[in-house]
């Protein structure tokens, strides 16, 4: 049974497409098993979306380049698994709603960089859009294919 007393974090994805419509996807340090996915982050105090959305995609990727196609309209949630709560975030969050945006990636793949401040990601590679879903962790399935449908309304 979940704990819905526990509010969602507010946080903010970034979807990075480039010259040939394929998508960011990063291995995550903490689940390297063959799990895969976008730049995403919490919001700091007083930072606007996309702000954190820049920030959180430097501090991750080491990406500036970027012209932002589109910010998506509504909100998209996920719930922890139970065994997750109570461990991430403090355990001040049962799960997270994120306001995620669409990006074109204008440099070129050598500015891309995982050895940050607090690296996240161990590899990265550009991914088919449609196999999204297919690379995600299970409790953020739903995200991703809602995902694919708003990637694939854009075109070369």
């Amino acid at each position: 049974m979940k704990d819905k007393s526990l509010p969602l974090r507010t946080g903010v994805g970034v979807a990075v497409l480039n010259s040939k419509n394929r998508v960011f996807v990063g291995k995550r340090k903490d689940n390297p098993i063959d799990k895969w996915q976008m730049p995403q982050g919490g919001v700091d105090p007083g930072e606007t979306l996309l702000q954190a959305m820049k920030r959180e995609l430097f501090e991750e990727t080491s990406i500036k380049k970027i012209k932002i196609l589109k910010e998506l309209d509504y909100w998209l949630e996920y719930e922890l698994p139970e065994n997750l709560v109570g461990i991430i975030w403090q355990g001040k969050f049962r799960g997270q709603k994120q306001k995620w945006f669409v990006v074109r990636f204008l440099g070129s793949d050598s500015e891309i960089n995982l050895k940050t401040k607090k690296p996240e990601f161990i590899e990265w590679k550009w991914l088919e859009i449609n196999k999204l879903p297919d690379v995600i962790v299970e409790f953020k399935k739903n995200i991703y294919k809602t995902l694919v449908k708003e990637l694939q309304k854009f075109k070369l």
